[in-house]
């Protein structure tokens, strides 16, 4: 195989977004991938360990033979016309395998006796990978970092999303960080998470220094674990409390988990299987609270959540769900955060509504930014 087009320049394919053809096996790219990366493999999982094994023990070029054995002309044939069909839709892609080396120099190869060029990531995954895990490092060593901290229901992350310099880590994690936050798609895997915020802390690595704005969050944001790195400077990070009447709050509770909500179930399973799938989600929801809530209190929440739910499938109205949210805002996620808060105390450096926050938001300095490493 002749030298084909390779890039190292990770940073610079990292934050270009361009898309990734990962022609690694699906359970590695299960494992852990970069956004805009589309897993089209050259070899199955099983057809893969084999291939290694016959490495191990007969050296190349017969590992090689036993490729070609387990992907016959017919195979390969629909497997390079889906990854043409791919370079079509993405001209400036790259392509990549674990290390950079053997299937991603076949696939390259295969692809340019088809008639298309597509550079190969230098070292493959695992190159980018270790980019990511150091960008990781030293971006939260360099940036300083202040939360957006406040009662369930504040609109933080509409907040977070008015300021520029600001990174909203609920959405990387497709999760909204509470016990009724869990989104119709699957979160991404934890190294899936780190990676896509590895390449967010890229994003402020040539500008000037300046604080960024961060949702206070706990340790785990549904099943996505905040990377020890990050995690170590915003436990002692200053906190910003946003303050939203309850009215508000509830509003707000309408707008994300049933209106929204409601709309991406229907989208995903249709009218009727939507609504089904919306109504168990919050069943769902309810129940794993119900320890916290209490036998009474849970009984409560439970008519007063199915009321609303029969309001809303008979006559399209929400407003029943008013009263259920509400009660879940002022005796489930209020003493939590009156308990948690109690220990942030000392690093509370401004309250306000969101007028206000903003504003300070955008001329605050904090008092000591760690220095660049």
């Amino acid at each position: 195989m002749s030298e084909q087009p390779a890039s190292d320049d990770y940073a610079g394919i990292l934050l270009s977004g361009v898309a990734l053809l990962d022609v690694r096996a699906p359970v590695e790219f299960t494992k852990g991938a970069f956004p805009g990366s589309i897993n089209i493999p050259l070899l199955s999982d099983e057809a893969r360990h084999l291939v290694g094994l016959e490495y191990k023990v007969a050296g190349q070029e017969r590992a090689i033979e036993l490729g070609a054995k387990l992907l016959p002309e017919a195979d390969r044939v629909a497997l390079v016309q889906g990854w043409l069909a791919f370079a079509k839709d993405n001209p400036k892609a790259y392509l990549y395998c674990f290390r950079g080396g053997l299937r991603s120099r076949i696939s390259q190869q295969w692809l340019k006796d088809a008639g298309v060029d597509i550079p190969i990531v230098t070292g493959g995954y695992k190159a980018l990978r270790q980019f990511s895990i150091h960008t990781l490092e030293q971006q939260c060593a360099r940036v300083s970092f202040c939360l957006i901290g406040g009662r369930t229901g504040t609109g933080k992350t509409r907040l977070l999303n008015t300021l520029p310099n600001s990174i909203d880590l609920e959405a990387l994690a497709r999760h909204r960080g509470s016990s009724f936050g869990r989104m119709v798609v699957e979160q991404p895997s934890n190294i899936d998470f780190e990676n896509a915020i590895a390449i967010e802390l890229l994003r402020f690595s040539t500008k000037p220094i300046k604080p960024l704005f961060l949702e206070d969050e706990a340790r785990m944001i549904g099943s996505a674990c905040i990377p020890e790195p990050l995690r170590n400077r915003t436990i002692k990070a200053p906190v910003a409390i946003l303050e939203t009447p309850l009215e508000t709050r509830v509003q707000f509770g309408i707008e994300d988990y049933v209106i929204d909500l409601l709309q991406r179930y229907r989208e995903r399973d249709g009218e009727a299987a939507g609504f089904a799938a919306f109504a168990d989600y919050h069943r769902g929801s309810l129940s794993r609270v119900q320890k916290r809530l209490g036998g009474v209190r849970y009984s409560q929440a439970r008519a007063l959540l199915e009321t609303a739910l029969q309001t809303h499938e008979s006559k399209n109205e929400t407003h029943d769900y008013n009263p259920f949210i509400e009660m879940i805002l002022t005796d489930y996620y209020d003493p939590m955060y009156d308990y948690q808060t109690k220990a942030k105390h000392a690093r509370v450096v401004f309250k306000g509504d969101r007028k206000a926050l903003r504003e300070w938001a955008q001329s605050y300095v904090p008092q000591e930014i760690a220095p660049a490493t």
